[in-house]
């Protein structure tokens, strides 16, 4: 009898832990959350790693919003070993590590107008938050299918990471 205990333990960890403690876009506190975060940005903040300037940054976490956004087809299955090794730490509660590689077109390699950037940054996050009733998503370009709720803790994830990045 004492057997069957760990396995129940486990199931129960497994499911519930990483639903009600990942944080999503889409929930209004985090949202509100973000939005704070990025009001706290200014263009003088050096990174804490990486090499982005806060204004490239911004920039950047403009990208995978872009791709919710939209919400199209773009034809791509992506790189199928990309989503065996990293798709699922999208949506999990551990942070996304520090210095991992960015893709060519998410790289900043100007500089870009601070103010300008947080201004489009902060709409986009209200667009992506606003589809938070989407019933259907197209797969992402890169990583392939995600639930909805996936789509708003991976968006959520990535700019959690670039804010921490900036001490905010």
């Amino acid at each position: 009898m004492l057997w069957k205990q760990p396995a129940a333990i486990f199931i129960v960890f497994s499911t519930e832990q990483t639903s009600k403690t990942m944080k999503s876009i889409f929930d209004a506190a985090a949202y509100n959350e973000l939005l704070n975060r990025i009001d706290a940005l200014n263009k003088n903040l050096d990174p804490l790693w990486g090499k982005m300037t806060v204004g490239q940054m911004v920039w950047h976490c403009q990208i995978p919003l872009k791709v919710a956004i939209k919400n199209k087809k773009y034809g791509k299955k992506g790189n199928p070993l990309i989503k065996f090794f990293f798709k699922k730490s999208l949506y999990s509660d551990k942070p996304l590590r520090k210095h991992l590689p960015t893709s060519p077109m998410a790289k900043a390699t100007e500089e870009k107008d601070f103010a300008m950037e947080v201004k489009k940054l902060r709409a986009m996050v209200d667009q992506v938050h606003l589809t938070k009733d989407r019933k259907e998503w197209q797969p992402h370009p890169i990583f392939g299918e995600f639930t909805h709720d996936q789509w708003g803790q991976l968006e959520y994830k990535h700019l959690d990471h670039h804010l921490q990045q900036f001490g905010v």
